[in-house]
């Protein structure tokens, strides 16, 4: 790495364009530039076969015949740039979001080398009274209290599955008799005998709830009697409510801040988002034991028909964690050590190949959003 003798906030302007992206614009002296020819000379020896020599042992004036003076100008030109970029974002502040669009303007030998650089950066958000929007959804949170009526609904609704798949099993029966048969089964029979939707089978058809039935139900001595049975019942009702009103009190409580907060959305964010949700779909169709292509046919779509489905979901999915992130930056919320610590090194066990680095900003993300999110449940 070399030593660059220049002011980089002076040497290089930096424009505002729309969607949250900046221009970079500017000169790099000849004299910073002809720093990196012997690297590129190198570089370019490594690449290039020449009789009678070994690469990257190839004489800088043998090269330049062979490629010409323009390939070892632009190797330069990238060297320069991926040493000068860095220093740029530094003296300008600027917090950029994946790779900048580079544009060469002028290239010459013994002569300044000019660029552009585009690049997405986080946009200022105007984030509105969170805390009082959060009180307001905090007053009208949903009860987790399991009624009577909502056990006697799941009791009737197992009973009615139960039935359900009886009646399948029973047609599965039938069915096979008639193959033995070689008989036609006439058209009312079949009707007759056709499996049921479980919401369509009515409390007539239950069958009586007794201790000897519930015996039967689940996996064998699971239930001991009617009274088990339904404090079993119960028990599972208020974990899955719980679970339930706890997710969607907390999507209320971020879809109404992130609905009214104010943003410029870079696409490199929606991008990635797409991304991540094709990555997760992936592991998923591959765990069904399904490639992609073949899930794809099963929907009768296209890759880019539905990632545009998903485009509106990315967006507020980039939305919502900017909004969260800025929380955290106003409230000085930050991650507790220990509990990070703790969950990256259960996580680098668990996954002894994956990056440690990524692993802690993974995990420093969650814990972050995870504090935030309570927060906003105690405003």
């Amino acid at each position: 790495m070399h030593k660059h003798d220049i002011d980089f906030k002076k040497a290089f302007t930096v424009e505002k364009e729309e969607n949250s992206q900046v221009k970079i614009s500017g000169e790099i002296p000849y004299e910073e530039l002809k720093k990196e020819r012997a690297g590129a000379v190198k570089k370019l020896g490594q690449d290039i076969k020449i009789d009678g020599f070994r690469p990257g042992n190839i004489p800088e004036n043998i090269l330049v015949e062979k490629v010409g003076e323009m390939a070892i100008l632009n190797e330069m030109a990238e060297r320069a740039l991926s040493h000068f970029y860095p220093h740029i974002v530094e003296a300008h502040d600027l917090e950029v979001i994946g790779y900048p669009q580079i544009q060469i303007t002028k290239i010459a030998p013994e002569n300044p080398l000019a660029f552009t650089a585009t690049v997405a950066v986080l946009p200022e958000i105007k984030l509105p009274d969170y805390k009082k929007l959060a009180s307001e959804v905090n007053k009208s949170k949903e009860s987790e209290e399991v009624t009577a009526e909502d056990i006697e609904k799941q009791i009737k609704d197992i009973m009615r599955q139960r039935v359900a798949f009886e009646r399948l099993q029973k047609k599965a029966a039938d069915d096979s008799k008639a193959e033995e048969s070689d008989l036609p089964t006439p058209e009312s029979e079949v009707a007759k005998s056709a499996p049921e939707d479980p919401a369509n089978i009515k409390d007539e058809d239950l069958p009586e709830l007794n201790d000897e039935y519930v015996k039967g139900l689940g996996q064998p001595g699971q239930f001991e009697n009617v009274d088990d049975f339904k404090t079993k019942v119960k028990e599972h009702l208020e974990i899955e409510k719980k679970q339930a009103v706890v997710q969607n009190h907390r999507a209320k409580l971020t879809d109404t801040i992130v609905d009214l907060a104010e943003m410029e959305l870079p696409s490199v964010l929606i991008d990635s988002e797409l991304n991540q949700m094709t990555l997760q779909m992936e592991e998923d169709i591959k765990r069904a034991g399904m490639n992609f292509d073949e899930y794809l046919t099963h929907i009768k779509k296209t890759k880019e028909e539905m990632l545009k489905e998903w485009r509106p979901a990315a967006e507020k999915r980039a939305k919502l964690q900017l909004v969260l992130n800025e929380i955290a930056k106003a409230e000085n919320i930050k991650p507790d050590d220990d509990a990070l610590n703790t969950q990256v090194n259960q996580l680098l066990e668990q996954y002894k190949e994956a990056d440690e680095m990524r692993v802690r900003v993974y995990v420093a993300s969650v814990l972050q959003n995870e504090a935030v999110i309570k927060m906003l449940e105690e405003a």
